[in-house]
Protein backbone atom coordinates (compact mmCIF):
# COMPACT_ATOMS: atom_id res chain seq x y z
CA UNK A 1 0.00 0.00 0.00
CA UNK A 2 0.85 3.85 -0.63
CA UNK A 3 1.19 5.87 1.93
CA UNK A 4 1.99 9.63 2.81
CA UNK A 5 4.81 10.02 5.21
CA UNK A 6 4.82 13.03 7.56
CA UNK A 7 8.06 14.66 6.53
CA UNK A 8 9.33 15.50 10.04
CA UNK A 9 8.77 12.12 11.00
CA UNK A 10 10.76 10.91 8.27
CA UNK A 11 13.49 13.03 8.54
CA UNK A 12 13.90 12.03 12.42
CA UNK A 13 13.59 8.15 11.76
CA UNK A 14 14.82 7.85 8.30
CA UNK A 15 17.14 4.61 8.41
CA UNK A 16 20.72 4.39 6.11
CA UNK A 17 21.08 2.50 3.27
CA UNK A 18 21.37 -1.13 4.58
CA UNK A 19 20.13 -0.60 8.25
CA UNK A 20 18.90 -3.80 9.67
CA UNK A 21 15.24 -3.73 10.03
CA UNK A 22 13.62 -4.67 13.58
CA UNK A 23 11.71 -8.43 12.89
CA UNK A 24 9.24 -7.17 15.29
CA UNK A 25 8.35 -3.95 14.61
CA UNK A 26 10.42 -2.65 18.01
CA UNK A 27 14.05 -4.38 19.05
CA UNK A 28 16.74 -3.81 15.92
CA UNK A 29 18.51 -7.10 15.94
CA UNK A 30 22.26 -7.86 16.93
CA UNK A 31 22.32 -4.35 17.93
CA UNK A 32 22.65 -2.66 21.30
CA UNK A 33 22.89 0.63 22.68
CA UNK A 34 25.82 1.40 25.59
CA UNK A 35 25.32 4.73 27.36
CA UNK A 36 28.29 6.41 28.94
CA UNK A 37 28.81 7.87 31.91
CA UNK A 38 28.48 11.92 32.19
CA UNK A 39 31.86 12.29 33.28
CA UNK A 40 33.26 10.05 30.42
CA UNK A 41 35.07 12.15 28.19
CA UNK A 42 34.95 12.02 23.80
CA UNK A 43 38.00 9.30 23.97
CA UNK A 44 36.51 7.10 26.11
CA UNK A 45 33.95 5.59 23.68
CA UNK A 46 36.93 4.25 21.46
CA UNK A 47 38.12 3.41 24.54
CA UNK A 48 35.22 0.70 25.39
CA UNK A 49 35.47 -0.19 21.84
CA UNK A 50 38.78 -1.43 21.63
CA UNK A 51 38.94 -2.78 25.08
CA UNK A 52 35.69 -5.07 24.79
CA UNK A 53 36.41 -5.97 21.02
CA UNK A 54 33.23 -4.03 19.47
CA UNK A 55 32.11 -3.12 16.73
CA UNK A 56 30.21 0.06 15.93
CA UNK A 57 26.65 0.15 14.80
CA UNK A 58 26.20 3.73 13.48
CA UNK A 59 28.06 6.58 14.65
CA UNK A 60 28.26 7.70 18.03
CA UNK A 61 26.42 10.82 19.07
CA UNK A 62 29.25 12.08 21.81
CA UNK A 63 26.82 15.40 22.81
CA UNK A 64 25.06 12.41 24.98
CA UNK A 65 27.06 9.83 25.48
CA UNK A 66 25.34 7.31 23.41
CA UNK A 67 26.90 4.55 21.38
CA UNK A 68 25.10 2.48 18.77
CA UNK A 69 27.15 -1.32 19.25
CA UNK A 70 26.98 -4.65 17.18
CA UNK A 71 26.11 -7.47 19.90
CA UNK A 72 29.48 -9.88 18.68
CA UNK A 73 28.07 -12.94 16.90
CA UNK A 74 27.34 -15.91 19.47
CA UNK A 75 26.59 -13.02 22.19
CA UNK A 76 23.21 -12.40 23.80
CA UNK A 77 22.52 -8.71 25.01
CA UNK A 78 22.33 -9.97 28.53
CA UNK A 79 26.13 -11.30 28.01
CA UNK A 80 27.32 -8.57 26.39
CA UNK A 81 25.58 -6.62 29.16
CA UNK A 82 27.22 -8.77 31.73
CA UNK A 83 31.03 -8.08 29.92
CA UNK A 84 30.80 -4.14 30.09
CA UNK A 85 29.14 -4.26 33.83
CA UNK A 86 32.61 -3.95 35.22
CA UNK A 87 33.69 -0.97 33.09
CA UNK A 88 33.94 1.82 35.31
CA UNK A 89 32.90 4.54 31.83
CA UNK A 90 29.87 2.16 31.30
CA UNK A 91 26.46 3.52 32.97
CA UNK A 92 23.86 1.43 30.78
CA UNK A 93 23.54 -1.10 28.31
CA UNK A 94 20.01 -1.74 26.64
CA UNK A 95 18.34 -2.94 23.61
CA UNK A 96 18.01 -0.68 20.22
CA UNK A 97 14.65 -0.33 19.26
CA UNK A 98 12.92 1.13 15.97
CA UNK A 99 9.90 3.10 15.96
CA UNK A 100 7.54 2.76 13.27
CA UNK A 101 6.36 5.32 11.11
CA UNK A 102 2.48 6.56 11.38
CA UNK A 103 0.82 4.92 8.54
CA UNK A 104 -1.64 7.73 7.06
CA UNK A 105 -2.98 6.32 3.78
CA UNK A 106 -2.96 8.77 0.72
CA UNK A 107 -6.82 9.53 0.85
CA UNK A 108 -7.00 13.33 0.76
CA UNK A 109 -9.69 13.63 3.57
CA UNK A 110 -7.05 12.27 5.85
CA UNK A 111 -4.93 15.04 5.13
CA UNK A 112 -6.46 18.40 3.24
CA UNK A 113 -8.09 20.84 5.79
CA UNK A 114 -11.13 21.45 5.78
CA UNK A 115 -12.52 25.42 5.84
CA UNK A 116 -15.40 24.64 7.73
CA UNK A 117 -14.03 22.62 10.51
CA UNK A 118 -10.42 24.60 10.78
CA UNK A 119 -8.79 20.88 10.96
CA UNK A 120 -8.46 17.64 8.21
CA UNK A 121 -11.69 16.49 7.32
CA UNK A 122 -11.22 13.51 8.99
CA UNK A 123 -10.40 14.86 12.03
CA UNK A 124 -11.72 11.99 14.11
CA UNK A 125 -9.79 9.32 12.86
CA UNK A 126 -6.65 11.36 14.00
CA UNK A 127 -8.44 12.19 17.40
CA UNK A 128 -9.22 8.61 18.14
CA UNK A 129 -5.67 7.12 17.58
CA UNK A 130 -6.59 5.42 14.01
CA UNK A 131 -3.05 6.02 12.72
CA UNK A 132 -1.27 3.83 15.22
CA UNK A 133 -4.07 1.65 14.87
CA UNK A 134 -3.22 0.75 11.64
CA UNK A 135 0.54 0.57 12.29
CA UNK A 136 -0.74 -3.24 13.47
CA UNK A 137 -3.39 -4.17 12.49
CA UNK A 138 -5.18 -3.10 8.65
CA UNK A 139 -8.34 -4.97 9.39
CA UNK A 140 -7.75 -7.70 6.71
CA UNK A 141 -10.16 -10.58 6.50
CA UNK A 142 -12.20 -9.16 8.99
CA UNK A 143 -16.22 -8.57 8.41
CA UNK A 144 -18.50 -6.25 9.32
CA UNK A 145 -22.24 -6.45 9.52
CA UNK A 146 -24.07 -3.05 8.91
CA UNK A 147 -27.92 -3.06 9.41
CA UNK A 148 -28.93 -0.06 7.39
CA UNK A 149 -30.61 1.91 4.72
CA UNK A 150 -29.02 0.81 1.70
CA UNK A 151 -25.46 1.12 0.30
CA UNK A 152 -24.47 2.89 -3.07
CA UNK A 153 -22.46 0.37 -4.25
CA UNK A 154 -21.43 2.41 -6.75
CA UNK A 155 -18.82 4.73 -5.07
CA UNK A 156 -15.57 4.43 -5.12
CA UNK A 157 -15.04 4.02 -1.85
CA UNK A 158 -17.25 1.45 -1.32
CA UNK A 159 -17.71 -0.56 -4.74
CA UNK A 160 -14.58 -2.86 -4.18
CA UNK A 161 -15.53 -3.14 -0.06
CA UNK A 162 -19.12 -4.97 -0.39
CA UNK A 163 -18.17 -8.32 0.65
CA UNK A 164 -22.34 -9.30 0.35
CA UNK A 165 -25.39 -6.84 0.40
CA UNK A 166 -29.15 -8.01 1.38
CA UNK A 167 -32.27 -6.59 0.69
CA UNK A 168 -34.75 -7.16 3.98
CA UNK A 169 -36.92 -4.03 3.59
CA UNK A 170 -39.99 -5.56 1.55
CA UNK A 171 -39.31 -3.64 -1.39
CA UNK A 172 -38.26 -4.17 -5.42
CA UNK A 173 -35.53 -1.18 -5.37
CA UNK A 174 -32.85 -3.84 -4.44
CA UNK A 175 -29.89 -2.60 -1.90
CA UNK A 176 -29.30 0.67 -2.77
CA UNK A 177 -29.75 4.03 -0.72
CA UNK A 178 -32.52 5.98 -0.84
CA UNK A 179 -32.10 7.41 2.76
CA UNK A 180 -28.63 8.09 2.73
CA UNK A 181 -27.83 6.88 6.24
CA UNK A 182 -26.47 3.49 5.22
CA UNK A 183 -23.70 5.04 2.78
CA UNK A 184 -22.65 6.98 5.54
CA UNK A 185 -22.42 4.53 7.93
CA UNK A 186 -20.59 1.95 5.90
CA UNK A 187 -18.11 4.78 4.49
CA UNK A 188 -16.82 5.16 8.17
CA UNK A 189 -16.66 1.55 9.13
CA UNK A 190 -14.70 0.43 5.80
CA UNK A 191 -14.14 3.18 2.92
CA UNK A 192 -11.71 2.33 1.46
CA UNK A 193 -8.28 3.20 2.18
CA UNK A 194 -4.95 4.45 0.13
CA UNK A 195 -6.74 4.96 -3.57
CA UNK A 196 -6.20 8.52 -3.81
CA UNK A 197 -9.99 9.45 -3.38
CA UNK A 198 -12.09 10.42 -0.68
CA UNK A 199 -12.15 8.93 2.82
CA UNK A 200 -10.80 5.99 4.79
CA UNK A 201 -12.74 4.07 7.01
CA UNK A 202 -11.89 3.33 10.37
CA UNK A 203 -11.55 -0.43 9.91
CA UNK A 204 -9.47 0.07 7.04
CA UNK A 205 -9.49 -3.13 4.79
CA UNK A 206 -12.54 -4.80 6.50
CA UNK A 207 -15.28 -5.71 4.29
CA UNK A 208 -19.09 -4.81 4.50
CA UNK A 209 -22.29 -7.38 4.73
CA UNK A 210 -25.06 -4.80 4.04
CA UNK A 211 -28.34 -5.58 5.39
CA UNK A 212 -30.75 -3.22 4.12
CA UNK A 213 -33.72 -2.99 6.46
CA UNK A 214 -36.73 -1.23 6.79
CA UNK A 215 -36.41 -1.27 10.61
CA UNK A 216 -39.22 -3.70 10.98
CA UNK A 217 -38.95 -6.40 13.41
CA UNK A 218 -39.09 -9.54 11.01
CA UNK A 219 -36.57 -7.22 8.89
CA UNK A 220 -33.97 -6.53 11.24
CA UNK A 221 -34.60 -10.81 12.97
CA UNK A 222 -33.66 -11.68 8.92
CA UNK A 223 -30.77 -8.81 8.73
CA UNK A 224 -28.31 -9.75 12.07
CA UNK A 225 -28.91 -13.66 10.91
CA UNK A 226 -27.56 -13.44 7.78
CA UNK A 227 -24.94 -10.81 8.69
CA UNK A 228 -23.95 -13.69 11.05
CA UNK A 229 -23.95 -16.77 9.13
CA UNK A 230 -22.04 -14.30 6.25
CA UNK A 231 -19.13 -14.12 8.96
CA UNK A 232 -19.73 -10.52 10.10
CA UNK A 233 -17.22 -10.30 13.25
CA UNK A 234 -18.78 -7.54 14.29
CA UNK A 235 -22.51 -5.94 13.66
CA UNK A 236 -23.13 -2.17 13.60
CA UNK A 237 -26.82 -1.41 14.34
CA UNK A 238 -27.26 2.47 14.28
CA UNK A 239 -30.98 2.84 15.49
CA UNK A 240 -33.03 1.57 18.51
CA UNK A 241 -36.23 2.62 19.99
CA UNK A 242 -39.49 0.92 20.35
CA UNK A 243 -39.59 -2.12 22.03
CA UNK A 244 -37.80 -5.18 21.43
CA UNK A 245 -39.94 -8.10 20.44
CA UNK A 246 -39.16 -12.35 21.36
CA UNK A 247 -38.17 -12.91 17.71
CA UNK A 248 -35.68 -9.61 18.21
CA UNK A 249 -34.25 -11.43 21.44
CA UNK A 250 -33.67 -14.87 19.67
CA UNK A 251 -31.51 -12.82 16.87
CA UNK A 252 -29.46 -11.02 19.39
CA UNK A 253 -28.96 -14.39 20.92
CA UNK A 254 -28.48 -16.35 17.73
CA UNK A 255 -25.37 -13.37 17.03
CA UNK A 256 -23.91 -13.87 20.57
CA UNK A 257 -23.60 -17.48 20.05
CA UNK A 258 -22.07 -16.91 16.88
CA UNK A 259 -19.33 -14.89 18.54
CA UNK A 260 -20.55 -11.52 17.37
CA UNK A 261 -19.55 -8.70 18.58
CA UNK A 262 -22.80 -6.39 18.54
CA UNK A 263 -22.59 -2.46 18.75
CA UNK A 264 -25.84 -0.12 19.12
CA UNK A 265 -26.13 3.55 18.67
CA UNK A 266 -27.36 5.14 21.68
CA UNK A 267 -30.57 7.69 21.60
CA UNK A 268 -30.02 11.13 19.74
CA UNK A 269 -31.95 12.89 22.61
CA UNK A 270 -29.94 13.55 26.21
CA UNK A 271 -32.02 11.03 27.94
CA UNK A 272 -31.04 7.86 30.17
CA UNK A 273 -33.25 5.34 28.21
CA UNK A 274 -31.29 4.07 24.96
CA UNK A 275 -34.54 1.99 23.76
CA UNK A 276 -34.13 -0.91 21.33
CA UNK A 277 -31.78 -2.67 20.96
CA UNK A 278 -29.11 -0.84 22.91
CA UNK A 279 -30.61 -1.50 26.27
CA UNK A 280 -30.66 -5.20 25.24
CA UNK A 281 -26.62 -4.69 24.91
CA UNK A 282 -25.97 -2.58 28.32
CA UNK A 283 -28.97 -3.09 30.21
CA UNK A 284 -30.33 -0.24 32.75
CA UNK A 285 -27.43 0.11 35.74
CA UNK A 286 -25.05 -2.61 33.92
CA UNK A 287 -22.94 0.64 32.42
CA UNK A 288 -20.44 0.87 35.44
CA UNK A 289 -19.73 -2.76 35.21
CA UNK A 290 -17.07 -3.37 32.99
CA UNK A 291 -17.69 -7.09 32.70
CA UNK A 292 -21.76 -6.65 32.93
CA UNK A 293 -23.66 -6.39 29.33
CA UNK A 294 -23.63 -8.51 25.76
CA UNK A 295 -22.14 -5.99 23.64
CA UNK A 296 -21.70 -1.88 23.28
CA UNK A 297 -23.99 0.95 23.30
CA UNK A 298 -22.05 3.83 22.11
CA UNK A 299 -22.87 7.60 22.68
CA UNK A 300 -22.02 10.44 20.67
CA UNK A 301 -18.57 12.99 21.79
CA UNK A 302 -17.75 16.04 19.97
CA UNK A 303 -14.36 17.56 19.29
CA UNK A 304 -13.57 19.17 22.43
CA UNK A 305 -14.11 15.50 23.77
CA UNK A 306 -17.20 16.67 25.96
CA UNK A 307 -20.72 14.11 25.26
CA UNK A 308 -22.31 15.71 21.75
CA UNK A 309 -25.29 18.33 23.45
CA UNK A 310 -28.05 15.72 21.73
CA UNK A 311 -26.39 12.17 22.33
CA UNK A 312 -27.85 10.06 24.98
CA UNK A 313 -26.65 9.19 28.36
CA UNK A 314 -26.69 7.28 31.71
CA UNK A 315 -26.31 3.92 33.14
CA UNK A 316 -27.10 2.10 29.51
CA UNK A 317 -24.29 3.45 28.01
CA UNK A 318 -20.78 1.71 27.40
CA UNK A 319 -18.42 4.04 25.34
CA UNK A 320 -18.43 7.18 23.01
CA UNK A 321 -16.62 8.14 19.91
CA UNK A 322 -16.53 10.73 18.19
CA UNK A 323 -20.24 11.49 16.33
CA UNK A 324 -20.30 15.64 15.87
CA UNK A 325 -17.37 18.31 15.70
CA UNK A 326 -19.88 20.43 18.11
CA UNK A 327 -18.80 24.09 18.07
CA UNK A 328 -16.88 23.74 14.68
CA UNK A 329 -19.47 23.38 12.70
CA UNK A 330 -20.50 20.38 10.39
CA UNK A 331 -20.51 16.70 11.65
CA UNK A 332 -18.63 13.92 10.58
CA UNK A 333 -17.53 13.43 7.13
CA UNK A 334 -17.95 10.56 5.18
CA UNK A 335 -19.83 8.59 2.09
CA UNK A 336 -23.10 9.80 0.44
CA UNK A 337 -25.22 8.33 -2.34
CA UNK A 338 -25.11 10.11 -5.63
CA UNK A 339 -29.08 9.85 -5.81
CA UNK A 340 -30.85 12.31 -3.94
CA UNK A 341 -31.79 11.21 -0.91
CA UNK A 342 -34.57 11.45 2.41
CA UNK A 343 -32.30 13.26 4.29
CA UNK A 344 -32.14 15.98 1.66
CA UNK A 345 -35.59 16.32 1.67
CA UNK A 346 -36.57 15.30 5.08
CA UNK A 347 -38.43 11.99 4.68
CA UNK A 348 -36.30 10.26 5.94
CA UNK A 349 -37.39 7.28 9.36
CA UNK A 350 -37.92 9.22 11.45
CA UNK A 351 -38.75 12.59 9.11
CA UNK A 352 -37.05 15.17 9.94
CA UNK A 353 -36.38 18.99 8.46
CA UNK A 354 -34.64 18.85 5.35
CA UNK A 355 -30.92 19.09 5.35
CA UNK A 356 -29.68 20.97 2.22
CA UNK A 357 -26.67 21.50 3.74
CA UNK A 358 -25.53 17.74 4.55
CA UNK A 359 -24.21 16.86 0.68
CA UNK A 360 -20.96 18.42 -0.01
CA UNK A 361 -18.69 18.52 -3.20
CA UNK A 362 -15.18 17.15 -2.25
CA UNK A 363 -12.93 17.60 -4.55
CA UNK A 364 -14.68 18.27 -7.44
CA UNK A 365 -16.80 15.09 -5.88
CA UNK A 366 -20.41 15.81 -4.83
CA UNK A 367 -20.93 12.04 -3.35
CA UNK A 368 -19.61 13.35 0.18
CA UNK A 369 -22.08 14.71 3.52
CA UNK A 370 -21.58 16.18 6.91
CA UNK A 371 -24.59 13.95 9.54
CA UNK A 372 -23.76 14.33 13.04
CA UNK A 373 -25.09 11.66 15.21
CA UNK A 374 -24.76 8.58 17.55
CA UNK A 375 -25.17 6.84 14.35
CA UNK A 376 -22.17 8.17 13.39
CA UNK A 377 -20.08 7.81 16.19
CA UNK A 378 -20.94 3.87 16.61
CA UNK A 379 -19.69 2.59 13.09
CA UNK A 380 -16.48 3.67 14.03
CA UNK A 381 -16.14 1.74 16.99
CA UNK A 382 -17.35 -1.28 14.76
CA UNK A 383 -14.18 -0.46 12.94
CA UNK A 384 -11.83 -0.65 15.50
CA UNK A 385 -13.33 -4.11 16.93
CA UNK A 386 -12.48 -5.29 12.97
CA UNK A 387 -8.88 -4.12 13.50
CA UNK A 388 -8.77 -5.65 17.01
CA UNK A 389 -10.05 -8.79 15.46
CA UNK A 390 -8.13 -9.09 12.63
CA UNK A 391 -4.94 -8.98 14.49
CA UNK A 392 -6.11 -11.11 17.45
CA UNK A 393 -8.44 -13.72 16.53
CA UNK A 394 -8.04 -15.72 19.35
CA UNK A 395 -9.99 -12.59 21.66
CA UNK A 396 -13.84 -13.71 22.10
CA UNK A 397 -16.92 -11.43 21.93
CA UNK A 398 -16.40 -10.90 25.11
CA UNK A 399 -13.11 -9.99 25.62
CA UNK A 400 -13.24 -7.96 22.74
CA UNK A 401 -15.93 -5.84 24.80
CA UNK A 402 -13.89 -5.38 27.56
CA UNK A 403 -10.71 -4.12 25.86
CA UNK A 404 -12.43 -1.82 24.26
CA UNK A 405 -14.29 -0.46 27.52
CA UNK A 406 -10.80 -0.68 29.41
CA UNK A 407 -8.39 1.11 26.61
CA UNK A 408 -11.02 4.13 25.94
CA UNK A 409 -10.05 7.56 26.76
CA UNK A 410 -11.23 8.48 30.07
CA UNK A 411 -12.90 11.67 30.56
CA UNK A 412 -10.85 14.47 32.03
CA UNK A 413 -10.73 14.02 35.79
CA UNK A 414 -12.95 10.66 35.55
CA UNK A 415 -10.94 7.38 36.69
CA UNK A 416 -13.62 5.22 35.20
CA UNK A 417 -17.10 4.98 34.06
CA UNK A 418 -19.37 8.40 33.95
CA UNK A 419 -22.80 8.98 33.29
CA UNK A 420 -21.33 11.20 30.09
CA UNK A 421 -19.18 8.82 28.50
CA UNK A 422 -19.19 5.64 29.39
CA UNK A 423 -15.99 4.06 29.93
CA UNK A 424 -14.59 6.72 28.15
CA UNK A 425 -13.78 7.85 24.00
CA UNK A 426 -12.47 5.30 21.43
CA UNK A 427 -8.96 4.75 21.45
CA UNK A 428 -8.43 2.85 18.53
CA UNK A 429 -4.69 2.94 18.91
CA UNK A 430 -4.65 1.33 22.35
CA UNK A 431 -7.36 -0.84 21.74
CA UNK A 432 -5.60 -2.68 18.82
CA UNK A 433 -1.96 -2.28 20.97
CA UNK A 434 -3.72 -4.42 23.77
CA UNK A 435 -5.14 -6.95 21.27
CA UNK A 436 -1.32 -7.44 20.29
CA UNK A 437 -0.14 -7.89 23.88
CA UNK A 438 -3.03 -10.84 24.78
CA UNK A 439 -1.21 -12.55 21.85
CA UNK A 440 1.51 -13.01 23.99
CA UNK A 441 -0.41 -14.51 26.82
CA UNK A 442 -0.62 -17.89 26.23
CA UNK A 443 -0.76 -19.20 29.67
CA UNK A 444 -4.13 -21.17 31.03
CA UNK A 445 -5.82 -19.70 33.93
CA UNK A 446 -6.27 -21.78 36.85
CA UNK A 447 -9.26 -23.00 39.04
CA UNK A 448 -8.95 -24.42 42.74
CA UNK A 449 -12.32 -25.32 45.04
CA UNK A 450 -13.11 -23.41 48.49
CA UNK A 451 -14.26 -25.99 50.60
CA UNK A 452 -13.33 -29.93 50.49
CA UNK A 453 -13.80 -32.16 47.78
CA UNK A 454 -16.58 -34.91 48.76
CA UNK A 455 -19.16 -33.33 51.03
CA UNK A 456 -22.71 -34.13 51.97
CA UNK A 457 -25.34 -31.37 50.72
CA UNK A 458 -29.12 -30.60 50.99
CA UNK A 459 -30.77 -30.69 48.58
CA UNK A 460 -30.24 -26.87 47.06
CA UNK A 461 -26.19 -26.50 46.76
CA UNK A 462 -23.24 -24.20 45.94
CA UNK A 463 -20.18 -24.80 44.11
CA UNK A 464 -17.82 -22.16 45.14
CA UNK A 465 -14.38 -21.91 43.60
CA UNK A 466 -11.63 -19.48 43.17
CA UNK A 467 -10.25 -18.07 39.56
CA UNK A 468 -5.97 -17.06 39.14
CA UNK A 469 -4.77 -16.24 35.33
CA UNK A 470 -1.17 -16.13 34.62
CA UNK A 471 0.85 -14.73 31.84
CA UNK A 472 4.26 -15.35 30.67
CA UNK A 473 7.24 -13.16 32.39
CA UNK A 474 6.85 -9.64 30.51
CA UNK A 475 3.07 -10.26 30.14
CA UNK A 476 0.60 -8.25 31.98
CA UNK A 477 -2.64 -11.57 32.61
CA UNK A 478 -5.48 -10.86 30.39
CA UNK A 479 -7.74 -11.82 33.22
CA UNK A 480 -10.56 -14.55 34.08
CA UNK A 481 -13.26 -13.96 31.22
CA UNK A 482 -15.72 -16.57 32.60
CA UNK A 483 -16.30 -20.31 33.85
CA UNK A 484 -17.73 -23.63 32.79
CA UNK A 485 -19.82 -25.34 35.15
CA UNK A 486 -19.59 -29.33 34.36
CA UNK A 487 -20.94 -32.16 35.68
CA UNK A 488 -19.40 -35.88 35.32
CA UNK A 489 -21.86 -38.27 34.10
CA UNK A 490 -20.21 -41.77 33.62
CA UNK A 491 -17.99 -41.04 30.66
CA UNK A 492 -19.36 -37.99 29.30
CA UNK A 493 -19.06 -33.99 30.62
CA UNK A 494 -21.98 -32.01 30.30
CA UNK A 495 -21.48 -28.43 30.28
CA UNK A 496 -24.67 -27.19 32.52
CA UNK A 497 -23.34 -23.24 32.94
CA UNK A 498 -21.15 -20.87 31.78
CA UNK A 499 -20.79 -17.39 34.42
CA UNK A 500 -18.64 -14.63 35.42
CA UNK A 501 -19.18 -15.65 39.02
CA UNK A 502 -16.82 -17.69 41.38
CA UNK A 503 -20.09 -19.88 42.37
CA UNK A 504 -23.07 -21.36 41.06
CA UNK A 505 -26.14 -22.81 43.15
CA UNK A 506 -27.43 -25.81 41.93
CA UNK A 507 -30.76 -28.76 43.35
CA UNK A 508 -29.69 -31.75 43.04
CA UNK A 509 -32.57 -35.24 43.65
CA UNK A 510 -32.30 -36.88 47.27
CA UNK A 511 -29.56 -39.53 47.34
CA UNK A 512 -28.43 -38.92 44.17
CA UNK A 513 -24.60 -38.58 43.86
CA UNK A 514 -23.01 -35.92 41.32
CA UNK A 515 -19.43 -35.11 40.10
CA UNK A 516 -18.46 -31.51 39.11
CA UNK A 517 -15.56 -29.79 37.59
CA UNK A 518 -14.89 -25.96 36.77
CA UNK A 519 -12.70 -25.01 33.66
CA UNK A 520 -11.50 -21.01 33.60
CA UNK A 521 -11.29 -19.18 30.01
CA UNK A 522 -9.12 -16.19 30.21
CA UNK A 523 -9.71 -13.24 28.22
CA UNK A 524 -7.04 -13.75 25.76
CA UNK A 525 -8.85 -17.05 25.18
CA UNK A 526 -6.86 -19.73 26.91
CA UNK A 527 -8.91 -22.55 28.59
CA UNK A 528 -8.09 -24.38 31.53
CA UNK A 529 -6.91 -28.17 30.45
CA UNK A 530 -8.31 -29.74 33.22
CA UNK A 531 -11.07 -32.12 33.21
CA UNK A 532 -10.55 -33.44 36.69
CA UNK A 533 -13.47 -33.73 38.92
CA UNK A 534 -13.42 -30.98 41.76
CA UNK A 535 -16.54 -31.73 43.13
CA UNK A 536 -18.07 -34.42 44.63
CA UNK A 537 -21.98 -34.21 46.51
CA UNK A 538 -24.16 -36.68 48.09
CA UNK A 539 -27.64 -35.19 48.47
CA UNK A 540 -28.90 -36.27 51.94
CA UNK A 541 -31.70 -38.20 52.10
Amino acid sequence: MRYRLSLAVAALIALAPGAALAQDGTTVPGRALVLLKPTAVRASASAVIARHGLRRARPDVPEVGVMSVRIPSGTTLAALRKRLSGDSRVALVEPETQHRLRLVPNDPAMSQPDPLIGDVYQWYLHKQGFPAAWDLSRGTGAVVGIIDSGIDSAHPDLATKIKSAHDHDGNTEGTGDEVGHGTHVSGLACGAPDNGFGIAGAGLDCQVVLEKSDLTSSSVIASMVDAAQMGAGVINMSFGGGRLSAGENRALRFALREDVVLIAAAADQPIPEQGHPAKDLQPTGTGRKISQGKGLVVTAADASGARASFAGRGSQISMAAMGDSGTRGGGIFSTFPANPTQIETGGSNPPGPPCATCRVVFNGDPRFAYLAGTSMAAPQVAGAVALVRAVNPRLRRTAVVRLMKQTATRAAGAAGWTTELGWGILNAGAAVQRAVQLLGDTVPPKTSRRGGRRRSVTRRFTLKWRGRDAAPPGVVPAGIDSYSVYERRGKRDKLIATTTSTRYRLRGRRGKRYSFFVRARDLAGNVEPTRRVSFVVRVRR
